[in-house]
């Protein structure tokens, strides 16, 4: 199979799935109109507009995919950039701020992305973590504004570590070189966002039809133990059931699906902890019915670097 025709038969697969939910969520729509239980229609209301969602996520995702390795990455630079704006606004800040994030927007992103464009590997995995470190509180002396000055430059670099750093390994896959792999690494990078994602839905899915036993009732009150075993169990044989797109043979397949899935529920508890700190539901509201950009990357923060290291590490 080339692959032009392995394009079109997964992004088929997948918008027939939309499909089928979309007909699902209409049906149900139809016959709640009738009810009076306002709970039960808010439910499907929010599944629907997921719905919904996934399917602008999807198009955009094979217009990147269609259009090359470029529009991959400059995808994902403008999620980070959206991510960021997102984690920043929610974090109080001050006029000593202005400068660092101006770096941070309009240096520090685009630098990073490039660093991936040029296959950068080294400068890659230190520029946030070592020099933007540096440059944070350097950038913020600016203003002589010494108020909660740890605190503020903290902030920043930890937005520009889960939002840029970690969102970046994503693109960064398709610079692996692996052994014995000969397909489009592009394809890699697929599977670990539907693997991902589609734990995340199945969570949600099968928290609401069989969830009884919460896993984190302070930070995260909607997630369950049965949504979370059958949410994980189901994306893990989604990611065995896809593993002719990686190098990674079924066994492998699964235990890789499982550890992304366990790192991006992970993920999502952490980035729910801040929210909870910070008294809000969503991170924003860019996307109807999921909220703002970090709601649905941030299982990807947490997994993509575990993952591009797997396959660095492994199949290099």
């Amino acid at each position: 199979m080339n692959n032009l025709h392995q394009s079109y038969v997964l992004f088929a697969i997948f918008a027939a799935i939309l499909v089928f939910a979309s007909s699902v969520g209409y049906i149900l729509k139809k016959r709640q109109n009738n009810s009076q239980n306002n709970k039960s229609s808010a439910v499907i209301d929010n599944l629907n507009a997921r719905i919904n969602a996934w399917w602008v996520m999807l198009i955009v995702l094979a217009a990147a995919v269609f259009l090359g390795k470029i529009a991959f990455i400059i995808l994902f630079g403008i999620i980070s950039f959206f991510a960021l704006r997102e984690f920043i606004s929610l974090l109080p800040t001050r006029r000593g701020d202005y400068f660092p994030l101006l770096v941070g927007f309009y240096f520090v992103i685009p630098y990073q992305y490039y660093l991936v464009y040029i296959d950068w590997y080294g400068m890659a995995s230190i520029f946030i973590p070592l020099y933007v470190f540096l440059l944070i509180p350097i950038a913020s002396l600016k203003q002589e504004d010494t108020t909660h000055f740890l605190e503020r430059s903290a902030k920043i670099q930890w937005g520009l570590m889960v939002c840029v750093y970690c969102i970046a390994h994503v693109p960064a896959i398709l610079n692996l070189k692996l052994t014995g792999f000969t397909g489009e690494k592009i394809w890699l990078a697929i599977w670990l966002i539907m693997v991902v994602q589609t734990s995340d839905v199945l969570q949600y899915v099968c928290g609401k039809l069989f969830g009884k036993h919460k896993v984190a009732p302070t930070l995260s009150p909607s997630k369950t133990v049965e949504g979370l075993v059958g949410g994980i169990a189901l994306a893990t044989l989604l990611g065995v059931a896809m593993h002719w797109l990686t190098p990674f043979n079924y066994w492998q397949a699964a235990l890789i699906g499982f550890i992304v899935c366990i790192f991006g529920f992970l993920g999502g508890l952490v980035m729910s902890a801040i929210k909870r700190d910070r008294g809000v539901k969503d991170w924003g509201q860019l996307i109807h019915g999921h909220g703002g950009m970090l709601d649905r990357i941030d299982s990807i923060c947490f997994s993509a670097p575990i993952f591009f290291h797997i396959l660095r590490y492994w199949w290099n």
